[in-house]
Formats: C-alpha cells, structure tokens, sequence
C-alpha cells in the first residue's frame, strides 16, 4: 500500500530575496534614464520594446541570477509599464506561459492560467520569479532541474514515457496578465470557495504522489482554508452573513470535501512521522464521522507508530467489520496480532530477567548478611581456645614454682 520515500526538494521562498531589490533599483534607474534614439534618429521610450543595437548594456540591465550560481537566471523580454503593480505573496495572477527542453521540445502550455503565488501551483521556479514581475512584464525564465521536476521528472498517468525526464533542464517564457488581491469579501461565495479549496487539494494530491510530503501538507493546510473557516469544529457555527450565502446543501459540500483533505492530509503527516499532528487530523474527521473508515485505518496507523499496539488493533478490527472484503486492513490486522504476540513475548522475557536479577540480589545481600555471624562465632571458638591455653599455661607456671 506505501511507497518508498524519496529525496524532496524543499520549497524555497524568495519573494523579499535582495535581488528583487536589485532588480527594481536597476528598473528605476532604467526609468530616469535620458531618451532613446534609433537609428532613424527618432526617440523611443526607456520602458518600450525597443532594444539598443549594442544589446550588452540592456541586457545586464534585464537579466537577472536570482541566486547568484545560475540555476534560476530571469530575463525581461518585455518591459512592463512603470506604474504596473507586483504581485506578493497569497495574491491571484493570471498568467500565459509555454516551457521548453533545452532542444525546444515544447512540454508545458497554459493560457491564461489563475495561480496564488507562493502556493506551489506552477513550477518552482516560476512560483518564485512571479513576485518579481510586473503586469504586462514578459520574461524568459532558465531553471535547473531543482526548480523544475527535479530527478523524478514528469509524466502522465498510466504511461511509462516521461513528458519531461529525470534532471531536465526548462526554459519559459512567462507573460503576467493580471494581478490582483482578493478581498474578504471575494471569498464568500461558495462557488468560489469549493473552486479553490478542490484546486490546491488536487495540487497537493499531485504532489503527494511524487512523494513530496512537505509541499503536499502546505496544499492541504491551503486547501482547508478556503473549505474550513471554522477549523474543522462541527460544533461551532458559521456567522449570520455565512448563513445567509450558503445553504444547508453547500455546507454539506463544504463538509465533505474538507474531511477528505483531512484524512489525506492525515497520510502525509504519517509519511513524514508526524504522529501528534497526523492525530489531530482524523480526529476532526471522526468527531464529524465516527465511523469513516478511512480515519479509522490511519488512527491505526497513528497508534502504531506511537507504539501503541494494542489500540491499533482495537482500530483495525472496527475497520474490518465496516469493510469485511478490504484485505489490506485484514493483513495489516494480522500483523499487528503477529507484532503484538512477539511484543508480548519480549515482555515476558525482560520481566523474567528482572525477576532472576532482583532473585540473585536478594541471595547476594542475604550471603552478605550471614557472613559476619559466621565470622563471629569463628572468633569467639577462637577465643575461647586461646583463653583455655593461657590458663593452662599459668597453671604450669604456678605448680613449678611453687615445687
């Protein structure tokens, strides 16, 4: 049922990184520069397409090394208008982007494609240049592997030819159409609510696959966000305003959509052995449904990983009598009984060695305490023989001198 874990890139956050300063300091330096002229001798704008016939100079002005060793390098293809805004952190843009091999195979195209930036929903290393762009900016953006797919590539379901294989390097080119932050009040709606949270619990799920546990977590923990405004407690109620846009069949949606991220959220915590937090997880899944079968199994899972043995078993027996034909739950059940007889028997083992030793203690302490009278009455026999001589000994002396 598990996989093998594998190596997981760590998702990196450079939107305040100081090269974006450098980036608009070198943009606003562009913006004060004097006019531009063809060869025509007419003026051109320092922000238009216009591209100076030595080129050098612009495009060390344009191009940016993100990290300074050439693994994410960003170009400004197209100036965007200066007054144009930059997305940050958690704002939804609209973007345009095609990605390319290093021999111009084309392997990812999107138009008009809405992300959150920073919530891992295009590739890395676009995830991380977006906040360095402006809108109407085009940029071609040359990653390394790390802030691509990395050594696990990408290909599609149920076919074994990778669209992009292991270690490849990508170069896009990326337009930033639109950029906007969402009010409170844009997120009321239940269309857009479910629209987000199934979004990033896709996401996390493709991420989940690709055994990127971390990236996976951070999507559920989003995704919850937009289906769960009250932190998964049943008991607690939604606002006057809340009920008056949702209905009883929209909070049941919403519902049963965050008990499943929940209980996928649940097995990624228990990939990376985060017992206590993976706990926390199906408990809001049960306190909603005692009997989902799914927590269940992975309260079993939990408990097991927490050692302990015996309340797994209790778990996995009401799994089995909800699911009689799921085998994967009858062998785990059947290994736990395995387990817990050997841990039984290790049991047993250690009290009997401890028994034997503390058996062993009292006969050494008891040896110890008879030894000194045995000492005693050695030197008291030893006394008295030695006394009877001196008498003896006297008694000679005496009759000699006296006859």
């Amino acid at each position: 049922m598990d996989v093998e874990k594998s190596s997981n890139s760590s998702f990196e956050d450079l939107t305040n990184a100081e090269d974006t300063k450098d980036i608009r300091a070198a943009q606003s330096a562009k913006s004060e520069k004097p006019a531009t002229f063809d060869s025509a001798g007419a003026s051109v704008a320092p922000d238009s397409d216009y591209d100076p016939p030595t080129g050098s100079d612009s495009e060390s002005e344009n191009e940016c090394d993100v990290l300074g060793n050439k693994q994410l390098v960003k170009r400004i293809i197209k100036q965007a208008p200066p007054d144009a805004r930059r997305p940050v952190r958690g704002d939804l843009v609209k973007i345009t982007f095609t990605g390319k091999l290093d021999d111009g195979t084309i392997v990812e195209q999107e138009q008009g494609f809405e992300v959150h930036v920073g919530d891992f929903e295009v590739v890395h290393g676009l995830d991380m240049v977006l906040p360095m762009m402006k809108v109407g900016e085009v940029a071609k953006v040359q990653l390394d592997s790390r802030f691509g797919y990395g050594s696990t590539g990408l290909k599609k379901d149920n076919e074994s030819e990778p669209i992009i294989g292991p270690d490849a390097h990508l170069t896009y080119e990326v337009e930033l159409l639109d950029c906007k932050t969402e009010d409170f009040a844009d997120l009321k709606t239940f269309e857009i609510l479910r629209k987000y949270g199934i979004r990033k619990k896709e996401r996390a799920n493709y991420f989940y696959k690709r055994l990127e546990y971390n990236n996976a977590i951070n999507l559920y923990r989003r995704a919850l966000d937009f289906l769960d405004d009250r932190d998964g407690d049943p008991d607690a109620e939604f606002g006057k305003e809340d009920l008056e846009q949702l209905s009883n069949s929209d909070l049941q949606t919403l519902l049963e959509d965050r008990l499943i991220v929940y209980n996928n959220l649940a097995m990624a915590q228990i990939k990376i052995d985060a017992y206590d937090a993976a706990l926390q997880s199906v408990e809001h899944v049960l306190r909603c449904q005692p009997n989902n079968s799914k927590a269940l199994y992975r309260k079993g899972r939990i408990l097991e990983g927490k050692a302990d043995t015996q309340g797994a078993i209790k778990l996995l027996q009401k799994v089995a009598t909800l699911e009689p034909e799921n085998r994967t739950v009858q062998q785990d059940l059947a290994r736990l009984f395995i387990k817990a007889r050997r841990e039984e028997h290790n049991e047993k083992e250690m009290y009997q060695k401890m028994l034997g030793q503390a058996k062993k203690m009292e006969q050494k302490t008891a040896s110890r305490q008879k030894q000194p009278l045995v000492d005693n009455s050695k030197l008291k026999l030893l006394g008295y023989l030695m006394g009877s001589i001196l008498v003896g000994v006297a008694g000679v002396a005496i009759y000699r001198y006296k006859y």
